[in-house]
């Protein structure tokens, strides 16, 4: 299921008024910008390059496993902020025998990463992700 349309960012000139600020973090898989808004809600937008996925259908289904990735910590973020997240070329890796694209995440990774860059801007606080703790004990 999609982010409501009105928690996501749709104009080019939104996109390049956030890219302009110059905030941004970024982990192995993914780079994110932010910016504040006149808005009183948070906004979203989603970046696929074709540099990263030349086929629409892998940098849709990205942009989905994205979306479903941010949806546990909307509650979380920061009010009155806007919020890019592009994927790097490293989430898509090309199969050695068949010569094709494909992903090379799934939505566990991509929460992870979502949750590190977040914090790593301090856009979520350690205390209040809505990830689901986990224990790395045998």
């Amino acid at each position: 299921m999609a982010l409501q349309r009105a928690l996501r960012l749709k104009k080019s000139a939104d996109f390049m008024r956030v890219r302009q600020q110059r905030r941004s973090v970024s982990s192995r898989l993914l780079i994110l910008a932010w910016a504040p808004n006149s808005i009183h809600h948070t906004r979203i937008g989603f970046v696929v390059s074709k540099r990263v996925a030349r086929k629409a259908n892998i940098r849709n289904y990205l942009k989905r496993l994205l979306s479903e990735a941010i949806r546990p910590h909307l509650n979380f973020l920061p009010e009155q902020t806007d919020i890019i997240i592009s994927v790097r070329q490293t989430a898509v890796q090309l199969d050695p025998q068949t010569q094709k694209q494909r992903v090379a995440v799934n939505l566990r990774i991509l929460q992870k990463e979502l949750v590190y860059v977040l914090r790593k801007a301090h856009l979520l606080a350690p205390s209040q992700s809505g990830e689901v703790r986990q224990s790395n004990q045998a």
